[in-house]
């Protein structure tokens, strides 16, 4: 009998990718998003599949599924600047009121529950690269504070649950990721990078470009999870690239991809906006025998066609498809 699983966020980027991979697994997929940043879009190629359903649900409220359940993997969340910036209370929700349904539900069900933490986590790290042992330096009252702190108390809830409950969890610390499917105006470097080349614009640098992240393709990611999910290791684990590169540098690699001649202007860097950023998957390799395998060379030009088959007006004004027939309220 297939194993049924469960996936909030399901239309957003990542939890549209992890749909496609458990479906290809054989899993009875279980889709879960209130749709304020996800796209039906995302997955309308899975609506009409038989081990594929759709819920319109906000996981803030009481989360409730018929039936077994084998997994859960809880991705729902607002995961890019603009949108944490501009909706923080559901933020803070969706990581705390959200986490606890969804691990309550994990503990009716008894079914393991993987939570997608983030690489925030470690705020502006003063520990470089960062390794899972690292408690972070996070400015809780800033403006990411929202995110950060709700993707910390997410993972103290869950492993309180592990600790009293014997639940069986997994947390994966999500370093930035990329692919198709991301939103081309989200605020994030890389749809932010190729969304101004494609305009014409100059490239917007902020701060001096010094400070470093590190870019996971989007397979990738989705492979370390599922690794994870199975694993029997229930403490974070870093799943990510860590092929580090400066803002800057990267910017001059997304105007040599996308061959335009447009400027790199400076801006004044946000605040708290984190001055490096690099896993230390070392845990990774040796409990999941996992490692990227996707260079950065290759997923962007990826990315760059998948963005460029769309323009910013479209994505922009795009409407959701009437699929009502297919979605469970």
């Amino acid at each position: 009998m297939a194993k049924r699983i469960l996936i909030t966020g399901a239309a957003g980027f990542l939890g549209s990718h992890l749909c496609d991979r458990f479906i290809k697994e054989g899993f009875e997929v279980i889709g879960m998003d209130n749709l304020i940043t996800g796209d039906l879009r995302n997955i309308e190629h899975l609506i009409k599949l038989k081990n594929f359903e759709f819920h319109h649900h906000d996981i803030t409220k009481f989360v409730h599924v018929a039936g077994k359940l084998d997994y859960i993997l809880h991705f729902a969340s607002p995961a890019s600047p603009i949108d944490y910036l501009k909706i923080p209370i559901q933020t803070l929700k969706v990581g705390s009121i959200g986490t606890l349904h969804c691990l309550g539900l994990a503990k009716e069900k008894n079914a393991r529950i993987l939570i997608a933490s983030t690489s925030e986590v470690y705020g502006d790290p003063l520990v470089h690269p960062q390794n899972e042992e690292y408690y972070g330096n996070v400015n809780a009252i800033g403006p990411r504070g929202v995110y950060d702190e709700a993707k910390r108390f997410q993972e103290s809830i869950t492993m309180a649950y592990h600790r009293f409950h014997g639940l069986e969890t997994r947390i994966a610390r999500i370093f930035n990721t990329y692919g198709p499917r991301m939103r081309l105006n989200d605020g994030r470097v890389i749809p932010a990078f190729i969304g101004q080349a494609l305009r014409g614009e100059d490239l917007t640098v902020f701060g001096d470009g010094s400070q470093t992240r590190s870019f996971c393709y989007v397979d990738d990611q989705v492979e370390g999870i599922y690794r994870l999910l199975l694993s029997d290791f229930s403490d974070p684990v870093n799943i990510g690239n860590p092929n580090e590169i400066s803002i800057l540098d990267f910017a001059k690699e997304i105007i040599n991809l996308t061959g335009t001649d447009q400027k790199i202007i400076f801006k004044e860097l946000p605040q708290d906006d984190p001055l490096q950023r690099q896993p230390d998957i070392s845990r990774a390799r040796d409990i999941l025998n996992w490692e990227p395998q996707v260079s950065r060379e290759k997923g962007m030009k990826i990315t760059y066609e998948y963005f460029r088959s769309l323009s910013a007006e479209e994505l922009q004004k795009r409407e959701h498809k009437d699929f009502s027939e297919h979605i469970r309220r």
